[in-house]
């Protein structure tokens, strides 16, 4: 059993930073100490802070059937130099996620990712009997408004029908249909069930969800939405759905995040490839696992928002809300998922660095503060400073049901 002990590094402690050593073992935070004790390796994280690994509730790896713009390999080569250690893959793939079997074989596709990996599963107006025969998922997608792929759900009866029957729903739900989900899960009355709500982008949505506020309905939101308008909307590659706002609507989401009403950042990874963006019709959606963490980084650096807050929009409340076991925190017990984090490198965007296989980013050409220079997962070092090993592999996540 190998012993590892992380040394020169720091934590947060109650919102504080703090140095100590991590002494690994069995893929596990053995213990949190302040001494050095003898372990077959040492890794030096020097003076650079660790963060439990980002936890991206929100992602389209592509993969089955549209390979050609993502498949998990490569997504799972950006996410771990973009600090994730753990995502949740969309339904919307080629053919989706809406059977038992085209679980299992997403499944079998996703052992090549090198970071861990989990799914939501798809729902349509007729496949009631999966979703009740679904197990080990994060949650029942819903998409009540047009989108990638052809799963549109916008029947009352339907939906109801999908909200009683899934222990954890999350929507594609835009304007009017946010309320709309909302009243139709308030109906159900059942505190054991979840909703989330997918890319908030508007002052009037949050007014929504701040009106209906219970402690079983959260609330997501993009990096693309918090850190773009529709004043940089200039051509294909900025397309996307939700569209992208305006600045009282951006400034809204932040008041939102540092007043708790957000829940998560997660960041609705949908790549396409360039030539699709250049088309006459491109279609909707941007990479972003591996800029996440940077924007975030460097919004820490700006005073924007606390490396605290970071921390549960992206790692604790995504492991709580989808009940991930034994992830979230750097805690004796817990899965030693870990991005270590330079918050003074300074660096800039560039398409031609990217690990996505679409090589482009919304951010390209964005100077940027606060950068991570490792990731761990289950106490494996997977990427140092620039160099990437993508022999090592993933698991598939476990709930805590």
């Amino acid at each position: 059993m190998k012993s590892t002990l992380m040394i020169n590094g720091k934590i947060l402690e109650e919102g504080k930073l703090v140095e100590k050593n991590l002494l690994l073992e069995n893929h596990k935070v053995r213990d949190i100490i302040d001494h050095t004790v003898t372990v077959d390796e040492i890794i030096d994280v020097k003076g650079n802070v660790i963060l439990p690994g980002i936890i991206d509730c929100h992602v389209h790896m592509r993969e089955p059937g549209l390979t050609h713009k993502e498949d998990f390999f490569t997504g799972s080569k950006a996410a771990a130099c973009g600090g994730i250690t753990t995502f949740l893959d969309m339904p919307n793939s080629n053919p989706p996620t809406t059977t038992i079997q085209a679980l299992d074989e997403k499944r079998k596709l996703a052992a090549k990712s090198i970071v861990n990996y989990g799914f939501h599963f798809g729902s349509t107006p007729d496949n009631l009997s999966e979703i009740t025969e679904a197990k080990n998922i994060a949650s029942v997608k819903v998409y009540m408004d047009a989108t990638t792929g052809n799963l549109l759900v916008d029947k009352d009866e339907s939906l109801t029908s999908i909200f009683r029957n899934a222990k954890r729903i999350s929507v594609h739900a835009e304007g009017a249909s946010v309320e709309k989900a909302i009243n139709i899960f308030k109906s159900l009355d059942n505190k054991k069930k979840r909703l989330y709500l997918c890319h908030i982008s508007t002052e009037e949505e949050l007014k929504i969800i701040k009106k209906h506020k219970k402690a079983n309905i959260f609330t997501e939101v993009t990096p693309h939405h918090l850190f773009l308008t529709n004043e940089d909307d200039k051509d294909g590659f900025t397309k996307m759905k939700p569209s992208l706002k305006t600045r009282q609507e951006q400034d809204a989401l932040w008041s939102a995040v540092n007043k708790g009403l957000v829940d998560t950042i997660a960041t609705d990874h949908a790549p396409h490839t360039v030539e699709e963006k250049k088309g006459e019709n491109p279609p909707y959606g941007v990479p972003g696992i591996e800029t996440i963490l940077p924007l975030l980084l460097n919004a820490v650096n700006e005073e924007k928002l606390t490396l605290q807050r970071v921390v549960e929009l992206t790692s604790q409340n995504p492991a709580r809300i989808f009940n991930l076991k034994d992830k979230g925190h750097i805690k004796e017990g817990y899965d030693a998922d870990f991005v270590i984090v330079d918050m003074n490198k300074e660096k800039e965007v560039k398409n031609e660095e990217l690990k996505t296989k679409c090589k482009w980013s919304p951010f390209n050409g964005r100077k940027l503060k606060g950068w991570p220079v490792m990731t761990m997962i289950s106490g494996r070092l997977i990427y140092d400073n620039g160099i990437l090993n993508d022999t090592i592999k993933g698991r598939g996540v476990v709930y805590n049901e």
